[in-house]
């Protein structure tokens, strides 16, 4: 590797970084050792894995114990298994969360929403269109209907500064949560929304919650599927044998 006014590590980790920018490795690539990069590099152990340390901390890489270091997928990711609030997921990235309320207002359930809701069709519903925003990018185009019952104060308030997700939880925390993922053409006003061109798939998150037999609300969550991933990670018990 030829000198340069940078420490070592730091070489390495630009050079992982080349790779991965050019497209030579890709995300879920398993990338070179620590001995393949003190062999490929000319650097010592302790230089190679000090970059791989600071990339994975970074994001950059992830570490899978006894397998390998592999190319993290940049991507956003949210939680299946928790009702996560999207603002403090993408605070926690270290990104900056911003919305854009595109729709407020009480509406008239027809059939899709009155099943949705568990309600008449005709009967009164909130539903409001957030547009979600990580760093400039918008990454969720949220369309939720809501039931007055539960929430009667829904239309009063800034989902600007506070997330419907954020309000309902105070106001309603709702021990049954269903959700549902599929691949789904966004419609037109949902992909110029989102920023996407013609032809590209979204991640659609059905996300229904309720209380005391009652739903909550019923939500359409939509993701570019190109900068956005759903995800979840949990520990499974193990099976216990029956003994004679």
């Amino acid at each position: 590797m030829s000198e340069a006014a940078v420490p070592r590590y730091q070489a390495v980790k630009d050079w992982l970084v080349d790779r991965i920018g050019s497209g030579e490795l890709r995300p879920d690539d398993r990338t070179p050792s620590e001995n393949e990069l003190v062999a490929e590099l000319g650097v010592s152990r302790m230089t190679a894995n000090r970059a791989l340390r600071e990339l994975a901390a970074e994001g950059v890489l992830r570490r899978v114990q006894g397998l390998g270091t592999f190319v993290a997928d940049a991507r956003p990711q949210s939680e299946l298994m928790e009702l996560r609030n999207i603002a403090d997921e993408i605070r926690a990235r270290g990104h900056e969360y911003r919305a854009e309320v595109r729709e407020l207002a009480a509406v008239s359930a027809g059939a899709t929403v009155a099943a949705a809701l568990g309600v008449a069709v005709g009967d009164r519903a909130f539903h409001s269109a957030i547009v979600h925003f990580e760093g400039g990018h918008a990454v969720q185009f949220e369309d939720r209907y809501v039931n007055p019952a539960a929430a009667p104060d829904y239309l009063a308030q800034d989902f600007a500064r506070i997330t419907p997700n954020e309000y309902l939880t105070r106001v309603a925390p709702t021990p049954h949560v269903e959700h549902v993922v599929e691949a789904a053409m966004p419609p037109d006003r949902i992909r110029c929304a989102l920023g996407m061109r013609i032809g590209a798939p979204c991640l659609l998150l059905h996300r229904r919650t309720a209380l005391s037999n009652r739903v909550v609300s019923r939500a359409w969550l939509w993701h570019p599927a190109d900068r956005y991933r759903l995800g979840a990670a949990f520990d499974v018990a193990p099976v216990k044998e029956d003994r004679p």
